[in-house]
């Protein structure tokens, strides 16, 4: 192995990391047995030595370099220039979108080539590296990669600008750049892989409400391969669908409930899968007052039926407070067939919520289906059913909790909709409804389909790496590119599913997330099990949101409000008095809101981050590290990974995820959830041998302190498998 980059890099790993050997292990380089015992001290990288990731990484990077070199017929010190020409032979062989080409004459892509800075190269740690070159970077039709990291980030910028006005977009290009290869923030999984592309989408998640009608059924089918194939994760609900031995067309008895239709999802997300790289990732989301619910928690266990298992897709329960009160008071509660009640009580009880105690409200529908005499209906004890909520919950971190009554009472846009469940990765809560088949009927021999679309959820995520942002001071204006970045991803993006394109373009809606929370922690100084991080949190999230609406709102100046916005809490200012904003800048900024209007309807969201991270080299979301030491698996490596930045300093902030009092993690999340306009992937992690009065503890304490959604229950017997299509 040849010495692994320009020279200039080289002497710089010394200086960067003196307390390494690495000008000595350099000289040995040319030798066979020297090259081994690099190698070998590589793959046992230790918390003692935690730098040695980066010294991996240029290794790795090296044989990059040389691969795309080779490829180029250039040497490696010549690997990123010329830059337009590389656009140029992309988008012949049919890799990259013309768009580069049309958009961007050669002067401009020469001058946006020459912003290209290779000492970001180094920012990488192994995995980081590793997971950005295996997944992300173009690749031509034969699998060799043809693209180089600085590459990707400057394809991306130029993608999401393309559209600007000509007279700012190269600035734009430079400031998406800025912040893409610094590493202040990742885009979505989509985004990351797909723009610039010729092929696929960029938006992260959708999600669905299926109909309760063969047609509907088979169409949202239809639609979740169809997005399956573009890398896209995707969230339905089922409750409108009728239950096991309900009516069809009058005959009673004859239905066979969600569970056939969860298994042909399931079969979907098998067989369709996400580029050739993994399968399709689907949750489905069911009433707590659904007659078919016991099955539906029953759906991934590894024992009983395997007829009437679903292993491969993912589960969240929805959960009113009224349910959660009969659970804390132990009191009975009663599950119902969706179609009687329509057909019997002329109403959808899924299509209301607790604003308030009272008429109007869920509680009142659900006591008049209580006792109507007519109306059929199951009583269970409240306690028992949550108890195999969380018998699933220790087997397979499944189901989610999605609590409606909150997730709508704090709906901006209420005043257009309603939120019956969330997304696969339950941080997206948007305004749902079924699709519908209006009219079909031949004309001059076509067939002509009218549909009445319904809100079919877009999620377009990026996130801000807080380990990294806050530290250098640079979140105010990284957020005003994020915004725009986000909004832009809406005008250029191309969905298959055409109604998500017209939810896309009446909401708007943006997720712009967080990840490095235990990072940042780590590097103030905070311990987690602390009200300083409860507080911190607080202050933090709220200055994330003021600048995200206020970002927001430049761009609705500059190029007009979501079509939806009059009527809403952005418009009437309920949202601002709702979070108690009243200090005088927040003030300031809901009369611009309300003059002005707001770009976006929906505006932030916390998503996982796993792989994303990984990349930027931090801690995922807003979870505390799994360990300080432990090795990253996948199905073809095993690569050693530390926490971000772990010296003699930090190492005392760094406690492992199951050690962790998750009442903490709650306290957090209550202080961050206020600032939070959608939801937040959060994650409860826990030890197999919890006891139930403990878990349930847990699940109240949330519920109680206004989380919209857990994510996983993550027990240390569960083996879960991060979802990648919401990492941003």
């Amino acid at each position: 192995m040849k010495i692994f980059m320009q020279q200039s890099v080289v002497n710089g790993l010394p200086e960067r990391f003196p307390h390494l050997p690495i000008a000595e292990w350099q000289d040995k380089q040319e030798d066979k047995e020297g090259k081994q015992k690099v190698l070998t001290a590589l793959e046992n990288v230790s918390s003692e030595e935690p730098d040695w990731t980066y010294v991996a990484a240029a290794y790795r990077l090296y044989e990059l370099y040389e691969t795309v070199a080779q490829n180029r017929q250039t040497d490696v010190q010549e690997v990123y220039r010329h830059f337009s020409h590389h656009i140029e032979k992309r988008v012949a062989e049919g890799i990259y979108d013309q768009a580069l080409l049309d958009k961007y004459n050669r002067a401009e892509r020469e001058e946006i080539g020459s912003l290209i800075d290779q000492e970001n190269d180094l920012l990488f740690t192994y995995i980081g590296l590793h997971t950005l070159i295996d997944r992300y970077l173009a690749k031509s039709y034969d699998g060799s990669v043809v693209e180089l990291p600085q590459e990707r980030w400057l394809v991306i910028a130029m993608t999401l600008m393309q559209d600007e006005q000509p007279e700012k977009r190269l600035s734009l290009v430079k400031e998406a750049y800025w912040a893409l290869a610094n590493l202040y923030m990742t885009v979505a999984t989509p985004t990351l892989t797909n723009a610039g592309k010729a092929t696929g989408q960029l938006s992260s998640c959708f999600i669905d409400t299926i109909d309760d009608s063969l047609r509907g059924i088979f169409d949202s089918t239809t639609d979740a391969a169809t997005l399956s194939k573009s890398g896209g994760g995707i969230g339905i609900y089922l409750g409108k669908i009728r239950s096991h031995g309900s009516s069809i067309q009058g005959y009673k008895g004859t239905s066979s409930g969600v569970l056939p239709w969860m298994k042909q999802l399931n079969n979907t997300a098998v067989s369709v899968d996400q580029l050739g790289q993994r399968q399709g990732a689907i949750a489905v989301y069911l009433d707590v007052w659904h007659r078919d619910i016991f099955s539906f928690l029953d759906a991934k266990l590894n024992n009983g039926d395997e007829r009437k298992r679903t292993h491969d897709i993912f589960t969240g329960v929805c959960l009113p407070d009224l349910f959660m009160e009969k659970v804390e008071a132990r009191e009975n509660w009663y599950l119902f067939d969706p179609h009687e009640v329509r057909e019997v009580m002329g109403f959808s009880l899924e299509d209301f919520y607790d604003e308030e105690k009272g008429e109007g409200t869920f509680r009142d529908f659900y006591e008049k289906c209580v006792y109507h005499p007519s109306l059929t209906k199951e009583e269970v004890p409240a306690i028992e059913l949550f108890k195999r909520i969380m018998v699933s919950q220790l087997e397979t971190g499944t189901p989610y909790m999605f609590y409606r009554d909150t997730a709508n009472r704090e709906n901006p846009n209420k005043h257009a909709g309603m939120i019956y469940g969330s997304n696969l990765c339950t941080e997206i809560m948007q305004n749902m409804s079924p699709t519908t088949v209006k009219e079909e009927v031949v004309d001059d021999g076509e067939i002509i389909v009218t549909k009445t679309p319904g809100d079919y959820v877009v999620c377009n995520l990026s996130s801000i790496n807080l380990g990294k942002a806050v530290p250098e001071g640079v979140l105010q204006r990284l957020v005003n590119i994020q915004v725009r970045m986000l909004d832009n991803v809406i005008d250029i993006n191309n969905i298959e599913v055409l109604q998500a394109t017209v939810t896309n373009k009446r909401y708007r809606a943006v997720g712009l997330g967080t990840f490095g929370w235990h990072h940042l922690l780590a590097k103030t100084g905070i311990m987690w099990e602390s009200d300083e991080a409860v507080q911190f949190t607080d202050e933090l999230y709220e200055k994330i949101a003021y600048y995200t609406i206020q970002a927001s709102v430049e761009l609705a100046k500059e190029k007009g409000a979501y079509p939806l916005f009059k009527g809403s809490e952005w418009q009437t200012g309920a949202y601002f008095e709702r979070k108690s904003y009243t200090s005088d800048k927040w003030i300031s900024l809901k009369n611009s809101v309300q003059a002005y209007g707001i770009r976006n309807g929906y505006l932030m969201a916390v998503a996982p981050n796993a792989s994303t991270s990984l990349i930027a080299g931090s801690t995922a979301s807003v979870d505390p590290i799994y360990r300080k030491w432990y090795a990253e698996e996948k199905k073809n490596f095993r690569i050693p990974v530390a926490a971000p930045d772990l010296d003699a300093t930090t190492t005392w902030y760094y406690k492992s995820a199951h050690t962790i009092d998750q009442h903490w993690t709650i306290k957090q999340n209550e202080r961050r959830q206020k600032h939070i306009d959608q939801g937040i992937s959060l994650n409860l992690y826990v030890e197999n041998t919890i006891k139930a009065k403990e878990l349930l503890a847990l699940h109240l304490d949330a519920w109680r302190s206004g989380c919209k959604t857990t994510y996983y229950l993550r027990s240390t017997s569960s083996e879960i498998e991060d979802c990648e299509s919401c990492s941003s």
